[in-house]
């Protein structure tokens, strides 16, 4: 980077000149004696999370995209392509077989590039299109064909969102931006699914189309209009010129990651250009570990993707069903940035992780136990809180991997691309012909979630180990305290 476009019109006499040094990359560093950084960094935080509060909204359309089936399925979608047997869950799976094969290589290509922001705003506005040819789809193999597609190009935006996280933020900082943007999730499923009953009930009909179509067109046509305006919104990288920011808060952007960079070395004088980030995570046995945990852990949530249908279990209308949906992810949503904060600021990851997972068992257990209208409602409040440890649990890989910014982005690529994994065949844990009860469902969730704990509980004796051995070497040699690896 440039001294001409990060600084702009500033006068070069100022008192920038006396303490301009060259960082590695070729841009302008500060010493932090040169600036007033307790003010700087707020308002370069400040800025920042304006921004992730965007890639929230981005996230919300990335998901309603690609759940809308579900909606979709309470007005006639299954019956108007002639879907039998297992073929819904077929096209629920697929999506996740595109997301097995994008999300590696995308977040090794946004690594390298300088404006991720058009990469993945080029993504958004491919997909809600794809969106939009589902409202014309005659077929079901169409539809299938459309959803792999969907997915493929979809797999690019959550885990180069995680990593483009990763490059401004401190690891203390992380957390809860990260907890920040993956509400969009909740917020999707709860008021994705309020859109869903306000166009399905309002539209069936309209110009001779029925409901269904109308929802994949409405909801593609938003996410084009939300993807033009993400070119100028979604940020680049530290190191990529900003328009957004003045020049002390970008050298101090840069700065704090570079501080980032230097505490997680373990081996000083090693550069990372000298190994493949990507080849570094491959052969690295802990990201293959979490990754089936990871695995596991979204398999037991397989029921987001069915939420509609187990709250149509209730036996309400098609609209009082989409209605019931919204409650349950309100309440989820504000449960994790509690817990988020909360795990930021004691540091803890793995007890933060449980505590949600043990909450959803609680909420199968009940689904289990009856069919009472009320316990079965209580029952969903229970279970969306899992997906509170799935994104505790993220931050804990981003934590982990630190020390390397492209074995960080090959990490959260594989790790996710494997959680993905855990919705193909799991979308067959909840066939029709188990429900209303869908008892034989709940339990393969139990027994996911049980094991996913448990793998959580050796990785985090492992990393306690690893922290126990930096601290008997620096005793020894005298060393101040060094890395430390977040349990």
């Amino acid at each position: 980077m440039s001294d001409l476009p990060l600084l702009g019109s500033v006068d070069r006499s100022s008192r920038y000149d006396a303490t301009f040094s060259r960082s590695s990359d070729g841009g302008p560093t500060l010493p932090l004696d040169g600036i007033d950084r307790p003010i700087v960094e707020k308002r370069l935080l400040r800025k920042l999370d304006l921004r992730v509060t965007f890639l929230v909204l981005v996230y919300i359309m990335n998901v309603m995209d690609r759940t809308n089936v579900a909606a979709a399925r309470l007005r006639g979608f299954e019956e108007d392509l002639g879907m039998t047997g297992n073929q819904f869950n077929t096209l629920t799976s697929i999506l996740y077989v595109g997301y097995l094969l994008t999300q590696a290589p995308s977040n090794m290509i946004l690594h390298r590039m300088k404006k991720p922001s058009l990469y993945l705003s080029s993504c958004m506005i491919t997909w809600a299109a794809i969106t939009i040819c589902m409202s014309a789809v005659p077929t079901y193999h169409a539809a299938l064909i459309l959803r792999f597609w969907l997915g493929f190009v979809e797999a690019a935006f959550f885990p180069g969102a995680i990593f483009l996280l990763s490059q401004w933020y401190k690891r203390n900082e992380l957390g809860l931006r990260t907890a920040l943007l993956y509400c969009g999730n909740s917020i999707s499923n709860a008021f994705g699914a309020l859109i869903a009953s306000g166009i399905l009930g309002g539209l069936d009909g309209t110009l001779g189309f029925t409901a269904w179509r109308w929802l994949f067109f409405v909801e593609g046509a938003l996410t084009i209009m939300v993807a033009v305006s993400a070119i100028w919104i979604i940020p680049d990288f530290p190191s990529t010129p900003s328009v957004w920011l003045l020049p002390d808060e970008q050298i101090l952007a840069k700065q704090r990651m570079k501080e980032e960079v230097e505490a997680g070395i373990e081996h000083k004088g090693k550069p990372e250009e000298k190994s493949s980030g990507f080849t570094e995570a491959v052969m690295d046995w802990r990201v293959w570990w979490l990754g089936v945990a990871f695995y596991l852990m979204n398999s037991s949530m397989s029921f987001v993707n069915f939420f509609p249908t187990l709250s149509a279990t209730m036996g309400y209308n098609t609209t009082a069903s989409l209605l019931l949906c919204a409650p349950p992810w309100i309440v989820g949503t504000a449960t994790l940035f509690v817990v988020a904060r909360h795990s930021d600021v004691t540091g803890d990851r793995f007890w933060h992780i449980v505590g949600p997972l043990l909450v959803g068992i609680a909420g199968f257990i009940l689904a289990i136990s009856t069919m009472n209208t009320t316990l079965r409602y209580i029952s969903l409040f229970f279970m969306a809180q899992s997906p509170v440890a799935f994104i505790v649990s993220l931050t804990w890989v981003i934590n982990t991997f630190s020390k390397s910014q492209s074995k960080s982005a090959a990490a959260i690529a594989i790790v996710n691309t494997m959680s993905s994994a855990g919705f193909i065949g799991s979308s067959y844990f909840w066939p029709s012909s188990w429900g209303p009860s869908y008892v034989n469902s709940y339990l393969i969730c139990i027994f996911a979630t049980v094991v996913s704990i448990a793998m959580l509980w050796v990785f985090k004796g492992h990393l306690s180990r690893c922290n126990d051995a930096a601290e008997a070497e620096e005793q020894v040699l005298g060393l101040p305290k060094g890395f430390r690896y977040l349990l």
